[in-house]
Order: C-alpha cells, then structure tokens, then sequence
C-alpha cells in the first residue's frame, strides 16, 4: 500500500476510507496522513534539557527503528540508569517516534525521570494492521533486553548506562495499549537474558468495548470513532472491538493475574473519553489476583494526552513528576 504525508493527492481520486482531518485511504491503496507534528533529528544536546538522542535500527526485516535518550547526568556518572522502552500515542496509524511532539516529550520524560529512554518506531496501520505494532514492539523489547548479556558489542547507551533489573515499558493512548500487551506478553513469554520487566505505566490507554460504561454514550456506541478506529487498524481482530488486546476486561480475555511486572501505574485524565475505561481497567487488575502494586492517578479537568501538546502547564508537570517519581 504506497503511502504520503501530505495533502498531495488529485481531487480526482476515489476515497475508500477516512477519519476526517486525520488520515485518508484511497481505492489506489496511497494513504494521506492529514494529522501529525514534523520529523526531526535526534540531537547530540537538546538545549533545554541536555539530553542525548540518537537513532538506532532495530530490525531491517521488518523495519523496526529507535530513537534513544540519554540524560546529561549519564554523562560524567557511572551510575546505571533505569530503561524505559516506550511506545508512541496517536491510533496505531499516525505520528513517529522521530515526530516533533515525542522528541519534546521524551526529552522531558528522561530529564525528569533520569532515565534512559527507548523510543519504538513501530509500523503503522494501515500499510501495515495490527497484530504488527504489537509484533515490532515485542522485538524491540527483546532487543533491548538482549544487551544485559553484552560486554561490547551493541548499543553502547545501553551496555555502559542501562540497569538491566530497572527495565520499564511505558506508553500514551495507543501506546499505552501496547504497553499493556506488552506487559502481559512478558508474563507468558521470557525475554533475553533472563530479564524482567519492573514495572509499567499507561497514560489515557486506549481501551474500549461493545458494550457503553460510565460516562460513556449510550446511543452509537459501537459506531463511535474509538470503536472505528479500532476496525480500520486492526480488520481481522477475533472479536473486533471486544478483543482482549484492546478490551482487556472483555468475557473469556486473559486474567490480568498474568501481569508480567511488578508495578503499573494508571493515569487518568477528567475530560478524556477513555478515562472511564482507564479506571475500569485499574479496578480489574487490582481485583485479579496479581500480586504487584498498581496505582490509578488523575488529573481532573485535562483530556486526552494533553500532557504531550502542552507540557508547560502545571497540570502537565504533575504528570511529569508522577512518572519520574514511578521511573526509580
């Protein structure tokens, strides 16, 4: 499926799919993603924060990349630093781990949290559906966890700074989807070298299901855009929108009791449309049976991810100091 991210194509051309103002299919297969920041380079200081960025390939078959963070203080210390591998927001079908709005974001998250910070550049839908997102982040996890038993070879950011027993996942909205599949693939699954995950956060997770909760309306449900957006990015889901993947809490999914970390961490934002389901998921997981720690935090008053758009704001620094607090 050939693909643009600008508004280039020909009035004249045949639209098959779209969510206006986001992103548009076209019968010819060309996709024209109409929402996103712009691409930028990692940098060797960012002047606002001091930290490091660099690019990293992952995996050329498929093509999964990284952006790294290093924080200034890795920079004259020895001392080994927590890894978070972290997955970007925006529906499985837009933005990059190399956008504008991650950079920022990411330079805030390892500055504050003194972390190392793993950016997965993941493929998106719908050049390339999910299970693929899920897949590639996977990988990439391993990947990471494969330098604990590295002595040169390999990423040096990680090999020399990482602490291997502090590796956490972390994403927002659709990232925060996958860092939930992630988290419970690892309680099924062994990684790399014996390692383990220490604990997860997922800001505004974008959860839904068949059937209306809270706050949530009652009319259309099944036609409201999370529930759309769902079937653009992920067709064959077995279930559809009551699959485990994205309805954690769905009939017959998977005990959350399989959690593969020993902490989560749950933020919720007042005015997000899935802050319901965030919370629903907390109480679910904190009655499974799992025997770690899990925390719901909130923020009234703010809506989706409003912590990445304007991340001056004191609400926002609340957000921030919440993670790095979790981040240890």
């Amino acid at each position: 499926m050939a693909s643009t991210d600008t508004a280039t194509s020909s009035a004249t051309k045949e639209i098959e799919t779209e969510f206006p103002n986001h992103i548009r299919v076209y019968k010819d297969g060309t996709v024209e993603r109409l929402f996103g920041s712009p691409i930028v380079p990692p940098s060797l200081h960012d002047s606002d924060t001091g930290v490091s960025s660099k690019d990293v390939v992952i995996s050329d078959d498929p093509s999964i990349s990284a952006r790294l963070y290093l924080p200034k203080s890795a920079q004259s210390d020895a001392q080994k630093l927590p890894i978070l591998v972290y997955f970007h927001a925006s529906g499985f079908c837009l933005e990059s781990a190399f956008s504008f709005l991650d950079q920022r974001y990411l330079n805030l998250i390892a500055s504050k949290a003194n972390v190392i910070a793993v950016s997965v550049e993941y493929r998106l839908a719908p050049e390339h559906h999910l299970p693929a997102a899920f897949e590639d982040c996977w990988d990439s996890l391993k990947w990471v966890s494969s330098h604990s038993t590295l002595s040169n070879a390999g990423e040096p950011w990680l090999i020399n700074h990482g602490d291997f027993n502090r590796i956490y996942l972390g994403g927002d909205s659709a990232g925060a989807t996958i860092a939930h599949n992630i988290a419970m693939r690892c309680g099924a699954e062994d990684l790399p070298g014996g390692v383990k995950s220490a604990g997860c956060f997922l800001s505004c997770p974008y959860f839904w299901g068949s059937k209306p909760i809270g706050s949530e309306p009652k009319e259309g449900h099944e036609q409201s855009p999370a529930a759309l957006l769902w079937n653009f990015v992920y067709p064959s889901a077995p279930g559809g929108i009551d699959n485990p993947a994205i309805n954690p809490t769905a009939e017959g999914a998977p005990s959350l009791a399989g959690m593969g970390c020993s902490k989560l961490l749950v933020c919720v934002y007042g005015k997000d449309q899935v802050r319901d389901r965030g919370a629903l998921y907390y109480e679910a997981l904190k009655n499974s049976g799992w025997n770690g720690e899990v925390e719901l935090f909130e923020v009234e008053g703010e809506d989706h991810c409003f912590h990445i758009l304007n991340p001056e704001t004191d609400n926002a620094n609340k957000v921030f100091n919440r993670l790095a607090s979790f981040l240890l």
